[in-house]
């Protein structure tokens, strides 16, 4: 679908209009810094793009998050040190995912939470799960503060769920792309984490859409006279076919976000399909 690009699409965009931008990476390499050109990422934050105050630009910085790094960081603040390095060195973290589903992804959310309370940046873009595990990650706030009335699980719990039911504070932006089966996807996604979750949707952006080409309708051997070229044989044919394709496909992703705004009725932000000249 496109999401780290536009993870980093959003970034670049904030961060040109003066925004101080923190992309987090999820657990797993998304590639999000390769495609600023710099080194893998690490919980340690990285400058991926230099601030340009002359341009009023700002700087992009990124990280990654992990539920073990934010329980290791947890308990440091927390002068526990100790029982830090004990739970990695012997793997405890496992067995308490285990008896406590959920907890891994309370982890992470409630770092989450943290740096948007320090302001460590003026946007927090989180390059989150696919939209399976995104459902489970952003329900499982809920599920504990359901499940767990009392304790620091709770509070946190609930210290999540008020992040997350704040349009002023967090919103999710959801990514696909113009075709039938992405489009399902999003519309069952997107009731699924207003209805469950109740969290507040972004724009969608449909990504991959192809840009409209004046002169499609024109026949090839007259628009190669216009242009005083000659054409050799077989190439009008090619173009006539190559146009073809190029308006019914047009056609096709144009039925797609229609339908998906009928089914969605949310601003929609279209990013051209970006042709590589390499094949194979």
């Amino acid at each position: 679908m496109g999401k780290t690009t536009v993870s980093a699409a959003l970034a670049r965009a904030a961060a040109r209009c003066g925004l101080t931008t923190l992309i987090v990476e999820m657990e797993g390499k998304s590639g999000v810094a390769a495609m600023f050109g710099r080194d893998d990422l690490t919980y340690d934050e990285a400058v991926l793009a230099d601030a340009d105050p002359d341009q009023g630009i700002a700087e992009v910085r990124a990280r990654t998050l992990t539920p073990d790094e934010a329980l290791v960081e947890y308990l440091e603040g927390a002068d526990m040190n100790r029982i830090s390095k004990r739970l990695m060195s012997t793997g405890a973290l496992d067995v308490v995912a285990t008896a406590i589903p959920g907890i891994r992804d309370l982890l992470v959310l409630g770092k989450v939470k943290q740096m948007e309370r320090d302001d460590v940046a003026d946007l927090l873009v989180l390059d989150a799960p696919a939209a399976g595990h995104a459902i489970t990650f952003l329900q499982s706030a809920r599920g504990l503060a359901d499940a767990v009335r009392l304790g620091p699980i709770h509070s946190q719990a609930r210290d999540v769920l008020d992040l997350l039911g704040d349009p002023e504070r967090c919103q999710v932006m959801l990514v696909t792309l113009p075709e039938e089966t992405p489009v399902n996807e999003l519309v069952e996604t997107a009731f699924q984490l207003e209805d469950h979750v109740g969290i507040s949707l972004a724009p969608v952006v449909v990504n991959g859409c192809y840009p409209a080409l004046a002169g499609l309708q024109r026949d090839p051997d007259e628009a190669a006279a216009a242009a005083g070229a000659t054409l050799r044989p077989g190439e009008s044919e090619a173009l006539a076919a190559a146009a073809e394709f190029r308006r019914e496909r047009m056609a096709l992703q144009h039925e797609q976000t229609e339908r998906l705004a009928q089914a969605l009725p949310l601003p929609q932000l279209a990013l051209p399909y970006l042709f590589d000249a390499e094949l194979g």
